[in-house]
């Protein structure tokens, strides 16, 4: 039977593909029709952008209009976090369109548009426009946002899971505010496939957080996801490592078997690298792409193509494209190395088949033992059903700053109105008139220490109590420089035309590497081995190469394992009855550590003592990420200092920290008493550059310092130089400045981890168990072969790791009196 709300074109349409109108669509259709706000949690391949769109299709059906004019003007924003999900939208948006014979324009708006086109949006808008949060924000800043927006009537927000707990999640909050300031009737709409908790969702989409206007709609259950474990042909899997390279074999003969392949790496690195070692065994020579943010535009758009149309066997990508790209001839997606939380597994599973009906299929690749145990925990998490995500955090301050000036660069301003409107996200409720102050003192002249520099005096309040622009300038200077995502300093990679100038771009790697780079020598990048021919100004120029190459690193945050993850791990680790589930190896593995030593459950913190290559080593298994693990280091071999132990150094990786030094750690106790983060925690991080790298991103995101001005470009030293010098002065003369306190709530959330390493050390003092032994244990060398290599990318050392880890290894699985 036909759903009476569904208009007769939409009906027919689904009819016509053999389809029905799912009871989320209808529901989504009906929370509208209501007036009402709506979240929607819904399986990947349910149709959740389609039923996202649903009210606006059936705002332009000739049966709904009844005879009047179809809507003018803008009618609905889509936002989502990736230009190619947008794209990826606009074509699969399209083609209902047009086979409904809806009068609907549809156009995307991001920083690859056209600026003519971006112009001529704000002037003639399409009906529906897709876009990306920082475009959003700055469509805000112009003065004919307030009419471009009036007649908004709705706002589509697609994986918001992906965004909404961050900095871009604070920037859309804001932007979201000021809409709904702009278009009072404008309702709000927020789709995902990956919510653990979709209370906190409903909250934070809501206007003045009151949850009750947002409805939520739960899609149907799809068929079960269909996930292996990869292991090696001989069942051993290895010691130490991440890039999982001793697949390749085995992951180049699945592509053969599969019509198209989708392999995800964590990182840009891993991804160059995993498509390399393809490539060196595609004896077939079959189509295989590579796919991550470094890319150009170009090279992204035709690897995009080529997927929706079915030309490639295999794609290697990064999270450049795992979030809702809709390719349904995808028939197995495979993860390099570990997933670090099951909804982003879901997330990129979901990437297979890309319908409801059909399980999707993929294939977990471990780089080393305690990642098996990791894939394992994350497919039975998505096996019940398990989901996890970060927390919400209060909003930032320098991403406040940011929208206030582009407010400031719409209109004039009234203060106690812009407050209202600011205090009406959730994100920012917690904004009272002291701290509202303190940011407009800082958008109005940079604050007191730095009042008496023209440079950053941004707007100013007039006789009336009203806040405009200090200079029209300042508009210009804004949008040029404004945005969330602070890379590091990136440099053109260009094929070199005639007399060595820059030819068709490539992509960007960062500025460090191509220091590093001089001519005649060969990186791979793009899929290619590539030659330096010249480094210029803001470019590296650059021939095609046959030599082998190196492949550029990239700074970017490591992804963070799960607390809900490693918890489900140290469960593993103690459920002694379901090692009979694991390869012969790794239950060895298991069952030998819990002989020669203890067993970190989740109701202990196990730390093990012995020496090693004439060295004192502490191990702590601490399971809470790579970020917390490396603060924990710093600050315990700064109290081992000051207590006499002569610590030489240590290395983290997501589950435990070695530590070593010229004297044994008797007692750990005193190195996890939690007043390390009061006395040694603000002491290191004021005096590293954590601090420093910290301020430089809020000092660049919060406006005070430019790295474009009209006609050129600061380098990324040029940044790092104008932002050390300003922090300096600010922790002298003004420690409490805005942008230091940005920064402090930066260093230990994103940086540091301090909330995990905080609850590790509350629970120390009854949880510690101390163990020592007298050489390495089994569980201690994935993180022991690790020494010496910290700073190499990870992957590059792979088989030089593998050697040592088979010697250490050796001396580590020696039992001497095991009965039996």
């Amino acid at each position: 039977m036909t759903d009476p709300t569904i208009p007769s074109e939409i009906a027919a349409w689904f009819a016509g593909r053999g389809w029905r109108v799912r009871r989320h669509q209808s529901e989504m259709l009906a929370a509208s029709d209501g007036g009402r706000h709506a979240l929607l949690v819904a399986d990947t391949g349910a149709g959740k952008t389609l039923a996202g769109f649903l009210p606006t299709l059936a705002a332009f059906a000739p049966s709904r209009l009844a005879g009047q004019a179809p809507p003018e003007g803008l009618h609905t924003l889509y936002v989502s976090p990736l230009k190619a999900l947008a794209h990826d939208v606009q074509r699969n948006l399209i083609a209902p369109i047009e086979e409904m014979g809806l009068p609907i324009r549809v156009e995307t708006r991001s920083g690859d548009t056209p600026s003519d086109r971006k112009k001529r949006q704000r002037s003639k808008p399409p009906h529906v426009l897709l876009t990306t949060p920082e475009s959003l924000s700055l469509l805000l800043s112009y003065p004919d946002s307030l009419e471009l927006f009036r007649g908004l009537k709705r706002i589509v927000i697609d994986e918001i899971h992906a965004f909404a707990t961050g900095k871009r999640g604070d920037l859309l909050a804001l932007a979201l505010s000021r809409l709904q300031a702009i278009a009072p009737d404008m309702q709000r709409a927020a789709l995902s496939a990956t919510l653990a908790d979709p209370e906190a969702f409903r909250e934070w989409l809501a206007p003045w957080g009151e949850i009750d206007t947002v409805t939520l709609v739960e899609g149907e259950p799809g068929a079960p996801a269909e996930v292996e474990i990869l292991l090696p042909v001989e069942e051993r899997v290895p010691w130490g490592g991440h890039a999982a390279t001793w697949s390749i074999p085995q992951l180049y003969e699945m592509i053969r078997q599969n019509r198209t392949t989708l392999v995800f790496t964590n990182t840009r690195f891993l991804a160059e690298y995993i498509f390399q070692n393809l490539w060196d065994v595609n004896e077939d020579n079959l189509p295989i792409g590579v796919h991550h943010g470094s890319l150009s535009k170009e090279a992204r758009r035709k690897v995009e193509g080529a997927m929706a149309r079915g030309a490639l066997r295999a794609l290697v990508a990064t999270a450049s494209l795992d979030l809702g790209v809709d390719w349904g001839d995808i028939d197995l997606v495979v993860q390099m190395g570990a997933p670090k939380g099951s909804s982003r597994l879901l997330q990129r599973i979901g990437r297979a088949n890309h319908r409801l009906d059909q399980p999707s299929r993929a294939l977990l690749v471990p780089g080393n033992r305690f990642e098996f145990l990791e894939a394992t925990a994350a497919k039975e998490a998505v096996d019940e059903g398990q989901r996890d995500g970060e927390d919400f955090r209060p909003g930032g301050l320098d991403v406040l700053a940011q929208h206030v000036m582009a407010c400031a660069c719409a209109a004039p301003f009234e203060e106690k109105a812009l407050l209202a409107e600011i205090r009406s996200s959730l994100a920012y409720a917690w904004v009272d008139e002291e701290v509202w102050q303190r940011v407009l003192s800082f958008v109005e002249n940079g604050g007191y220490s730095l009042k008496a520099y023209d440079k950053f005096k941004r707007i100013a309040r007039d006789g009336n109590g009203v806040w405009r622009l200090a200079h029209p300038d300042q508009a210009a200077r804004h949008r040029m420089n404004a945005g969330i995502i602070i890379d590091s300093e990136m440099l053109d990679v260009r094929i070199v035309a005639g007399r060595s100038r820059g030819g068709r771009s490539l992509g960007k790697v960062e500025e460090r590497f191509a220091a590093s780079l001089s001519p005649g020598d060969t990186f791979a990048f793009a899929g290619m081995s590539l030659e330096v021919v010249k480094l210029q100004e803001m470019e590296v120029l650059v021939r095609a190469a046959k030599k082998a190459a190196m492949i550029p690193s990239y700074g970017g945050q490591r992804l963070p394992l799960t607390t809900h993850l490693a918890h489900r791990v140290r469960e593993m680790l103690v459920d002694r009855a379901g090692w009979s589930r694991f390869p012969d190896d790794v239950r060895e593995w298991l069952e030998v550590q819990d002989w020669r030593s203890k067993m970190p459950g989740p109701d202990s913190l196990l730390v093990e003592s012995f020496p090693h290559a004439k060295r004192e080593y502490t191990v702590y298994y601490t399971f809470i990420g790579w970020n917390a693990n490396q603060s924990l280091g710093m600050l315990i071999t700064k109290r081992m200092e000051d207590r006499g132990l002569m610590p030489g150094g240590f290395v983290a990786n997501d589950y435990s920290l070695a530590v070593w030094g010229l004297k044994p750690v008797a007692d750990p106790a005193p190195l996890l008493s939690p007043d390390i983060l009061t006395e040694e925690f603000i002491d290191w991080v004021q005096d590293s550059h954590l601090l420093r790298r910290a301020f430089r991103e809020v000092a660049v995101i919060g406006g005070l310092v430019e790295r474009q001005h009209p006609g050129k470009r600061k380098t990324g030293k040029q940044v790092t130089f104008s932002t050390d010098l300003i922090y300096e002065v600010l922790r002298k003369y003004e420690p409490d400045h805005l942008l230091i306190e940005a920064a402090w709530a930066d260093a230990r959330t994103r940086m540091t981890d301090v909330g995990r390493l905080g609850d590790l050390l509350d629970r120390a003092s009854g949880e510690l168990v101390h163990v020592e032994l007298d050489r390495v244990s089994p569980l201690a060398v994935p993180v022991m072969v690790m020494i010496g290599r910290e700073a190499t990318p990870q992957g590059q050392a792979d088989d030089e790791l593998l050697l040592e880890a088979e010697s250490l290894a050796g001396e580590a699985m020696r039992v001497e009196g095991l009965p039996g």
